[in-house]
């Protein structure tokens, strides 16, 4: 629900209100609504007239916080607006209007103190509801306040120089885009020519891909011939050696059955035998 505009009147004050003194003031904006709460439950069972004048005192003192913390929040509220970005913007001014109901509903709290002084058990009641409404609402702004600083920053000088640094890295990267579109421009250009019209200098390159690609694959069925090969190799050399030695064996045996028929035949055939003699008439 969004709560009317409503405006305090301006008042010019005779000094200048320093940057980051709202901090300082809103604490004891927050504290005093519970304090006089506290108080009031108290002199709810005593019922003392003291107690009851000096929670009178702390309203009265709580309406010049509350005045002060909407006048320091305004000066931190304009330093800080420019550097938020329009979510915090947003808060920030949702933050300002209700901290300017705050401000009026502290008067109107004053007021039904002074209802319930008169005695009136009614009264007390209703004045005491109020207060209650008044330190939520209260609790609800410094809730939105500690937002402001820790969600989006405000018044924080660190995340003031971040968001410098970022808003002129997003310059630079605009720039960056916009020097980007004529190159590809250009090289959308390029690219067209060369598919449409290729050159003999793009006719040469692919030629001379072509021929690097093959001696490659020439490499590799190579490599894989000459490891197939080495085993085969070494297969045919024990082989050979094999053969040698069936050769040598066949031989040698061969040799010595020629040597015992030799000596059988000898045994078989005189040595020394006689020619006959031929008659001649």
């Amino acid at each position: 629900m969004t709560l009317p505009a409503i405006e305090l009147p301006k008042i010019e004050l005779p000094f200048d209100i320093e940057v980051l003194i709202h901090p300082a003031v809103v604490h004891f904006t927050i504290v005093l609504p519970i304090v006089i709460l506290l108080l009031e439950f108290y002199n709810l069972f005593t019922k003392k007239k003291s107690i009851g004048g000096f929670s009178f005192l702390l309203i009265t003192l709580m309406i010049v916080v509350f005045a002060a913390s909407y006048l320091t929040g305004s000066v931190d509220g304009k330093e800080a607006y420019d550097l938020l970005i329009p979510e915090g913007q947003e808060a920030l001014k949702e933050h300002k209007l209700l901290g300017t109901y705050l401000v009026f509903a502290s008067v109107v709290v004053l007021f039904f103190k002074l209802l319930a002084m008169t005695g009136k058990s009614s009264l007390k009641f209703l004045f005491f509801i109020v207060l209650i409404g008044f330190c939520v609402v209260t609790l609800k702004q410094g809730k939105e306040g500690g937002e402001l600083v820790f969600k989006y920053g405000a018044n924080i000088e660190r995340v003031q120089t971040l968001d410098d640094e970022l808003f002129d890295v997003k310059g630079a990267l605009e720039d960056l885009q916009s020097e980007k579109k004529p190159l590809t421009s250009n090289a959308d250009e390029v690219t067209k020519t060369v598919t449409e019209k290729p050159d003999a200098s793009h006719t040469e390159l692919r030629e001379v891909q072509t021929v690097q690609e093959q001696t490659v694959t020439d490499e590799l069925n190579t490599t894989n011939v000459n490891e197939v090969n080495v085993p085969i190799d070494n297969l045919l050399e024990n082989i050979s050696e094999k053969t040698d030695e069936i050769k040598e064996t066949t031989r040698s045996s061969v040799e010595n059955i020629v040597d015992e028929v030799v000596e059988e035949v000898i045994e078989v055939v005189p040595t020394n035998t006689e020619r006959p003699k031929i008659e001649t008439h």
